[in-house]
């Protein structure tokens, strides 16, 4: 009777493991190589390109990794990046997604992060490197926000002039902008360099930092705090782009290299930024 009951157990448990595993949840199908970053669910790392996908995919080598979303259009050639591979923009294209996730509607403060590379050879017009396409029909083209290079003159090659203008859902706009005395050196080296806007909504003052160091030339919103930008206006992002360039005549497409785009939807510390920089991320 107890060799009877030990072996009715043994093939019970048998059957319930047959039947747990059996229920258990199977991989889904690979979406392919690309990469993913640590970032908790509803993280403050609200979009995340590094364009370092190896098919023969574009829209495989441009996928957001926070979500796994797909651009609508990269029109863009891959290139050897700071980490991996990166895009290079010829100066009349760009990709083209739907949003940058929850960005808009959850960020107070916020941190724009990428790598770029470009040689000293001035251009007419800026280029953009991001941009924040509305409904809203602003003067900026209908933006909620949007980065850009003013390339400087001839006299400078090497200097840049930043800015990034952003509006909020009441329509009011401010530039934050590194120009003239305060543009930026030694960019336009055809070397990479990592760049890193953060606006702080506690102080509304925005601090640029260039490979890992901040610049000293901070630039406020004074007394403006949240960002509060209109998520319900949204109608596209763009990287390395603006849909509207061709209506603007002074903005041209990005030309140059791009690689490890990052949004979050807070102000990220000196020393976050450090580990990116020294990361290469």
């Amino acid at each position: 009777m107890n060799i009877y009951n030990s072996l009715k157990s043994v093939l019970t448990l048998l059957v319930l493991g047959m039947i747990i595993t059996s229920c258990q949840k199977l991989d889904r199908p690979a979406l392919g190589n690309y990469p993913q970053d640590a970032n908790v669910p509803g993280g403050p790392l609200k979009f995340y390109a590094a364009f370092d996908g190896t098919t023969s995919n574009p829209l495989m080598n441009a996928v957001d990794s926070i979500r796994a979303d797909f651009p609508a259009s990269n029109p863009l050639t891959s290139i050897t990046g700071i980490s991996g591979h990166a895009v290079q923009g010829d100066g009349t294209k760009h990709i083209q997604y739907a949003n940058a996730n929850d960005f808009i509607a959850t960020a107070s403060s916020f941190s724009l992060s990428f790598w770029e590379k470009r040689n000293g050879s001035p251009k007419a017009n800026s280029a953009f490197f991001c941009h924040f396409a509305s409904s809203n029909g602003y003067w900026t083209g209908g933006s909620a926000m949007f980065g850009l290079f003013d390339w400087a003159s001839v006299n400078t090659p090497d200097s840049a002039a930043l800015k990034v203008d952003c509006i909020d859902v009441n329509g009011n706009d401010n530039w934050f902008q590194w120009i003239g005395s305060t543009a930026v050196k030694g960019i336009q080296d055809n070397n990479w360099h990592h760049l890193v806007f953060i606006y702080d909504a506690t102080t509304s003052v925005m601090t640029l930092y260039v490979d890992g160091k901040a610049n000293p030339n901070t630039q406020a919103w004074t007394g403006h705090g949240a960002i509060n930008m209109d998520a319900s206006k949204i109608t596209g992002f763009d990287v390395g782009g603006c849909r509207n360039t061709p209506n603007m005549g002074w903005g041209q497409d990005w030309d140059g290299g791009l690689d490890q785009f990052r949004l979050y939807s807070k102000a990220l510390s000196a020393a976050e930024v450090a580990a990116l920089y020294t990361g290469k991320q």
